[in-house]
């Protein structure tokens, strides 16, 4: 077996003939990609699920992402609003979203004869409030990055040796993340969000979040960018209010991951 984690990746992929991989064009599932076409001899099928939660920006990255790694890449709708319980917002809302999703994925590739699926998780997703993982779990899908322990910054590393375009990507999580819990969650409201982090976005802030709460814009930027942020605060008011808030917050606290998960309880995280 190889002595490093890149080594292992290479032999878990290579003990499949094909795979399909969840692709969103971010750091992780570009990489999975990147390697899984190479070791699999470009035997490989990228998929990408088109939804409200999706911005078009992101959608149309992973499109160009996908043809610069040469590799077959197929467009399918997985709307998660129609998704009984989705819309209301509970805290494992992502479980539903992921089960959803992967099994879409999964059907695919058996009607397609692909012997494998592949995720993108890598070993710092299990600091987190995670429910999607359980629907990963449930169906059988493989996770080669969570398995050989390969974390974010590893995962950057190896991409930017492999000059991937991804290497030093801003993180990006689907856009139902924006809201508190129990919030419900509706197109408008998606679109509204969607709306305001494209035009901050244009700014050229990269590694920032709206989030939605009710009328209020709690929007978080990098620590380093808040000096920005604040000097370009009537601007950011402005983008915010045309995209339908009422009420304008820059949060002093900065991003973070998993923000919303702040508010749940030990107890919750753990079911």
């Amino acid at each position: 077996m190889g002595n490093t984690k890149s080594d292992q990746l290479k032999e878990y992929i290579g003990r499949f003939s094909s795979a399909v991989i969840a692709f969103s064009g971010g750091v992780d599932s570009t990489f999975l990609a990147k390697v899984a076409g190479d070791v699999l001899n470009g035997n490989v099928l990228l998929v990408t699920a088109s939804s409200s939660t999706y911005p078009k920006r992101e959608l149309d990255g992973a499109i160009a992402i996908a043809r610069q790694l040469n590799l077959p890449h197929r467009i399918i709708d997985s709307e998660e609003l129609e998704i009984a319980g989705f819309a209301d917002n509970p805290s494992d809302r992502c479980y539903y979203c992921k089960h959803e999703l992967f099994a879409k994925i999964k059907e695919l590739a058996s009607s397609e004869n692909y012997q494998a699926v592949f995720e993108g998780s890598n070993a710092d997703d299990l600091n987190d409030f995670r429910p999607g993982r359980v629907a990963i779990k449930e169906l059988g899908i493989g996770s080669p990055l969570l398995d050989v322990q390969l974390t974010k910054n590893e995962i950057r590393e190896l991409s930017l040796v492999l000059g991937l375009p991804t290497a030093q990507k801003a993180s990006f999580a689907c856009l139902a993340s924006r809201f508190p819990y129990g919030e419900k969650i509706t197109k408008e409201k998606l679109d509204r969000v969607g709306e305001a982090e494209e035009k901050i976005y244009d700014l050229g802030f990269c590694q920032f979040r709206v989030r939605s709460h009710g009328d209020l814009a709690r929007v978080e930027f990098a620590v380093a960018d808040l000096d920005s942020a604040w000097n370009q605060r009537a601007v950011i008011k402005t983008i915010c209010k045309n995209a339908g808030f009422t009420y304008v917050a820059i949060d002093l606290e900065g991003y973070r991951t998993g923000a919303m998960n702040e508010m749940l309880s030990d107890h919750e995280k753990q079911l």
